[in-house]
């Protein structure tokens, strides 16, 4: 993980901004706060990590952008603070991880396919073979990413409870889907016999239907 050189601009812009800014200085200024350091530039660090301030929402964004990277897609709360502190601090910071992660609709969908109990409603069989069998639904409503991706689509086998994170738009057609999942989960994991959807529109449609067909996927 690193800064890019027009987000650091903005934070130290925003340091300077921001109504904790003098108070900081003057921390610093008096000895009572050793971790924190002005640089020559007047920019506000701890422990080499920069300061974010709450001005200009800079928070929420390094947040967004440090669960939807596209190295580690969707990291847990642990795996994403331990990334963000090697860069970043501000005050609560692994507590606003933690929440922004439980706040995340793809990873609530798959921790609910890891959590779902066995029952009468849900007495699917256990398949044989990893990535035989899938179940998949649409996580929607994302701010828009710099790609233009406003959706993520979820693709989780049901043996391993694996899962892989899709980036896509909610303007995006069949073939477009029928593309990426050929790409990224047919091409890793070969074509799965089954199928577990929540009837999406984009499922069900005459397309998707063919390509069912041609790799003989069955739907339920």
């Amino acid at each position: 993980m690193s800064i890019q050189s027009s987000l650091e601009v903005r934070i130290q812009e925003a340091q300077k901004s921001d109504s904790d800014y003098s108070k900081l200085i003057a921390q610093i200024g008096s000895g009572k706060t050793p971790e924190l350091r002005i640089s020559d530039s007047g920019v506000i660090f701890c422990k080499n990590r920069l300061w974010v301030p709450v001005f200009g929402d800079l928070r929420q964004e390094i947040l967004y952008e440090s669960h939807h990277s596209g190295y580690t897609v969707h990291p847990g709360s642990g795996k994403m603070y331990a990334d963000m502190k090697l860069l970043f601090w501000w005050p609560g910071m692994k507590k606003d991880v933690a929440e922004f992660v439980s706040r995340c609709e793809a990873c609530q969908l798959v921790k609910a396919e890891h959590q779902r109990p066995g029952g009468l409603l849900q007495s699917l069989p256990i398949p044989e073979w990893k990535w035989e069998e899938v179940t998949m639904d649409f996580a929607m409503g994302f701010p828009r990413s710099r790609q233009g991706h406003d959706a993520i689509w979820v693709v989780v086998d049901r043996l391993t409870k694996s899962a892989h994170f899709l980036p896509i738009r909610q303007t995006d057609s069949v073939d477009r889907l029928a593309q990426i999942y050929v790409k990224e989960i047919v091409r890793l994991h070969g074509v799965p016999r089954v199928i577990v959807s929540d009837r999406d529109g984009r499922l069900t449609s005459r397309l998707w239907k063919g390509e069912q067909v041609q790799f003989k996927v069955q739907h339920t």
